[in-house]
């Protein structure tokens, strides 16, 4: 599929409003393809889409389908039996998933991929952020909001493109790029892959869709992610923070949980950088956007400038407010890495008298397979209260077989402070009655528990910020 054959298009999406999705959209308009799409909820890049001329709608019966049509594109939350999948399909149209669409768009630019189970959102938005500073203009589509950016995704002059190379249903081995960064490889998506050894089989395969003229950076602190320099994948650059890698950190300081450290490259010391984002996985992940901006042509002063200045993305630590002295920050993490080191995070940059987490588990396959990791993921929390687990992509018997209690169980026997309350309001209820000044409140998961947030903030008596 070249350049051309994208300004003839006409293609519909189902799905359209999701961070991706949009991002993609805007994309293919830029190229020159006919776009339409259709969404179950007018999300804000829902409305933006229709503002930039895409015809798009909340009518998904089929009655918004154009008449004609080249290609549909889904995201991964559509079912088969979707009323406009069922009626293009009949029709004859083409189906592709979302992965594959943005492979084949990819394609048309210098693609830069950032893998991993976990960091990914964060790490791509930061790299978009300093290419952006430095004037290089990408395009970038990823799955967050960034303020700094303008949104989750964008379209820019520039060659470069920046996305999330997401391991779920290999759905990653759609994208060839140029650059790519892997930032750890763990258990993850069990109710997909059989085990780790096929998690890294499939992170193996995206590494060798690389070219040889390209370049693959991986984090030489990770087994896993270590094991893909011995394969035959063209050129294999590394960063780390404990062990010898072309990139490290030397002389690190932290100050509230933020790092400030000399960047070393191969032996050469390029200069001091100061991070505004806490957290030893954000040392790493800026190691990971030096490398890859570097490889882009970016010079060192501009790349520590964007390093120093980046804010994160939506719902990473975000701090939603403060009410009679009780911080309320929410954050997207649900794997037992994640909140890990989230929680350790938060403590060192805001020193609570005490520290809440609100963790609604996502996926009860996930919170099955990985129970034991979760339960040790809470050390850092002073008390820790558990809802519902956010059923997606699940079975009735994956329902059956683990609940919110059972992790509750399982963080007690740790030693842990653990409650198990069902419905949000009660959740914020319990906390505005019992929380203290000096309190941290952290909400965690990747469901709608950012809704504790905002719901405790109005119980308090604050204002939500813009």
């Amino acid at each position: 599929m070249n350049a051309d054959s994208l300004k003839s298009l006409k293609v519909h999406m189902i799905g359209i409003g999701g961070s991706g999705m949009s991002g993609l959209a805007a994309l293919l308009l830029k190229h020159g393809t006919r776009v339409s799409g259709t969404d179950a909820v007018a999300s804000p890049e829902f409305s933006s889409l229709g503002t930039a001329g895409i015809p798009v709608s909340t009518q998904q019966d089929g009655s918004s389908l154009p008449a004609e049509l080249d290609l549909v594109v889904t995201s991964a939350a559509i079912p088969s039996d979707h009323p406009e999948l069922r009626i293009t399909r009949e029709r004859g149209v083409r189906r592709l998933k979302y992965a594959e669409m943005l492979g084949r768009v990819m394609n048309h630019h210098h693609g830069i991929a950032i893998a991993g189970t976990h960091g990914k959102s964060t790490t791509s938005a930061w790299l978009a952020y300093v290419l952006r500073q430095a004037g290089l203009d990408p395009s970038f589509v990823i799955g967050a909001h960034v303020g700094q950016l303008g949104g989750g995704s964008g379209v820019g002059d520039g060659p470069h493109f920046v996305a999330e190379a997401c391991e779920y249903d290999r759905s990653f081995l759609n994208l060839r790029p140029r650059l790519a960064a892997i930032l750890n490889i763990e258990e993850d998506h069990l109710d997909y892959y059989a085990d780790l050894s096929g998690i890294c089989a499939a992170f193996e395969e995206f590494a060798r869709g690389i070219p040889d003229d390209g370049l693959l950076i991986i984090n030489a602190d990770n087994p896993n992610c270590a094991a893909l320099a011995r394969c035959e994948t063209g050129r294999v650059g590394t960063f780390a923070v404990q062990t010898d890698a072309d990139w490290q950190p030397q002389h690190t300081r932290w100050e509230a949980g933020c790092a400030r450290f000399e960047a070393v490259h191969n032996g050469t010391v390029l200069g001091t950088v100061e991070l505004g984002l806490p957290g030893r996985h954000n040392l790493e992940n800026a190691l990971a956007v030096a490398a890859l901006a570097t490889e882009c042509g970016v010079p060192w002063d501009k790349v520590a400038e964007g390093l120093a200045s980046f804010h994160g993305a939506s719902r990473r630590l975000q701090l939603r407010g403060e009410q009679r002295g009780i911080r309320v920050v929410d954050d997207y993490a649900h794997h037992p890495t994640e909140l890990r080191v989230t929680l350790d995070a938060a403590r060192k940059h805001y020193q609570p008298r005490q520290l809440w987490c609100v963790f609604q588990p996502h996926q009860h396959s996930r919170t099955r397979f990985l129970l034991a990791d979760f339960a040790d993921s809470f050390a850092e929390a002073d008390r820790v209260i558990v809802p519902d687990i956010y059923f997606v992509r699940d079975t009735e018997r994956d329902r059956a077989a683990v609940n919110a209690s059972d992790l509750v169980g399982e963080i007690k026997k740790r030693g842990g402070e653990a409650t198990y309350v069902a419905e949000f309001a009660d959740i914020a209820t319990r906390i505005a009655a019992d929380a203290r000044e000096g309190d941290l409140v952290i909400t965690m998961g990747a469901g709608p528990i950012w809704r504790v947030a905002d719901e405790l903030l109005r119980r308090l008596g604050g204002d939500l910020p813009g």
